[in-house]
C-alpha cells in the first residue's frame, strides 16, 4: 500500500489547479507507466482498460479527479508540502480527491490481470472536476462508452452516496431607471432585487426527495450602483441552486424565472441531479455490508458522465476545501480493502 500513499505526497507537491492539471496527469502517467499499464490521453485526462476488456462484458468506470481549488485563506501549513503527522497526511487535494483517486487507482491495480472478473474495469484520473470544466469527462467518456456503472472516487468516509443534487446557478438582473438620490426619481433596481430575494428567500419547491430532502435555492452574490448619489439602474445577484431528482435544472430555472421580476440567464444547465435506485446490485451488496447510504449535496463528476453512478471514497467531504486539509492514510487503506471487497463480490 505504501506506493499508493508515496504517490498521494507526490501529487500534493505537484500544482494542479483546475485547467493547469498537466504536471499532474504527467505524475499519473509515468506511475501507471512504472506499472506497466498501458493509458490513453485526451487533453489532461488519463485512462486505461484492464489487461482482459471483452465487449462482451459489462464495464465498470472508476473515476477521480487530479484538479484541486486553490488553497483556502488561513493555510498555517505549506498547502503544497505533504506533511505527515502521525497517520495525518496535510495537503492541498490529499482529502479531495487525492485520497479516492489513488484508492480507486490501487484497486483498479489490484484487478488489472484478473482473467474472471464478471465484468470490465477502466480507471479514469480526470481533470476540471473542481470547475465542472468542458475539458474534463465530457471528452473523456464518448471515448470510454459505452459504460454500465461508474464509482466516482470523492471523500464520502467510505459511505455510499447514492445520488447527489444538481447544480444550477443564476445569474439574476434587477432593472430599474438611474435618478439623483437626493430627489424623488428613478426607479430603484437594488430594491426591486430584494423583494426578487425576498421572494426567492421564501420559495419552497413542491416535490422533496426522500434521498435528497428538498430543493435548494441559496443568494450568493449582490451587486448594484456605481456612487453613492445615484440611484442604480441594473442590480445583478447570483443564485445558487442545488437540485433534486424530481427537477431537470431546465424546469427549475423556468419556475424560478416566472417567480421573480428580475430577467433570469442560467449559466448552465447541464449539471443535474443523479443517482441510482436502492435496489440496484451495488446498493443491495452496501446495504448487507452495514454501510451507511446517503444522498450528497455537494455535485462531482457525476453530474458530466451519463451512466449509473454512485459516489464513494475515503476521506470526508466536510475537510474538502478547507485550510490544512488532510487525510487519514488509514482511510486510504481501509478504503482500497472496501473497494476490492466490494467489487470481489459485485454482479451486475
Amino acid at each position: 500500500m505504501n506506493k499508493y500513499i508515496e504517490l498521494l505526497k507526490t501529487l500534493i507537491s505537484t500544482l494542479s489547479f483546475s485547467k493547469e492539471e498537466e504536471n499532474a496527469a504527467k505524475v499519473m502517467r509515468d506511475f501507471l507507466g512504472s506499472e506497466h499499464i498501458p493509458f490513453e490521453t485526451k487533453e489532461n485526462n488519463t485512462w486505461a482498460f484492464c489487461r482482459h476488456y471483452s465487449k462482451e462484458k459489462p464495464t465498470i468506470l472508476l473515476d477521480s479527479h487530479i484538479d484541486t481549488v486553490r488553497p483556502a485563506l488561513g493555510y498555517t501549513k505549506d498547502p503544497f508540502s505533504p506533511i505527515e503527522v502521525g497517520d495525518q497526511l496535510f495537503g492541498l487535494g490529499s482529502n479531495d480527491a487525492g485520497g479516492p483517486l489513488v484508492a480507486l487507482l490501487a484497486t483498479f491495480i489490484h484487478f488489472y490481470d484478473r482473467a474472471d472478473l464478471p465484468f470490465n474495469l477502466v480507471f479514469a484520473a480526470s481533470a476540471e472536476e473542481e470547475i465542472s470544466g468542458l475539458n474534463g469527462m465530457q471528452i473523456v467518456m464518448p471515448e470510454i462508452a459505452p459504460i454500465d456503472f461508474a464509482i466516482i472516487g470523492e471523500p464520502t468516509k467510505m459511505e455510499l452516496a447514492i445520488a447527489e443534487k444538481g447544480l444550477l446557478v443564476l445569474d439574476c438582473y434587477a432593472h430599474g431607471k438611474s435618478g439623483h438620490a437626493a430627489r424623488n426619481e428613478g426607479e430603484n433596481a437594488l430594491y426591486k432585487a430584494i423583494d426578487d430575494i425576498q421572494k426567492l428567500r421564501d420559495f419552497r419547491f413542491e416535490k422533496s426527495s426522500e434521498v435528497l430532502g428538498d430543493v435548494k435555492i441559496s443568494v450568493t452574490m449582490i451587486d448594484a450602483g456605481s456612487q453613492h448619489n445615484v440611484v442604480p439602474d441594473v442590480c445583478h445577484f447570483v443564485v445558487d441552486v442545488r437540485t433534486n431528482e424530481h427537477y431537470l435544472n431546465k424546469e427549475a430555472a423556468e419556475i424560478i424565472a416566472s417567480l421573480i421580476g428580475s430577467e433570469v440567464k442560467p449559466r448552465s444547465l447541464r449539471l443535474n441531479s443523479s443517482g441510482i435506485s436502492e435496489n440496484h446490485p451495488f446498493a443491495k451488496l452496501v446495504k448487507s455490508k452495514g454501510i451507511n447510504i446517503y444522498g450528497s449535496p455537494t455535485t462531482s463528476d457525476q453530474a458530466i458522465i451519463s451512466c449509473t453512478s454512485i459516489k464513494m471514497g475515503p476521506g470526508d467531504s466536510a475537510r474538502s476545501h478547507t485550510a490544512d486539509e488532510y487525510i487519514y492514510k488509514s482511510e486510504i487503506i481501509s478504503g482500497i480493502e472496501r473497494y476490492i471487497e466490494l467489487l470481489d463480490e459485485l454482479i451486475l
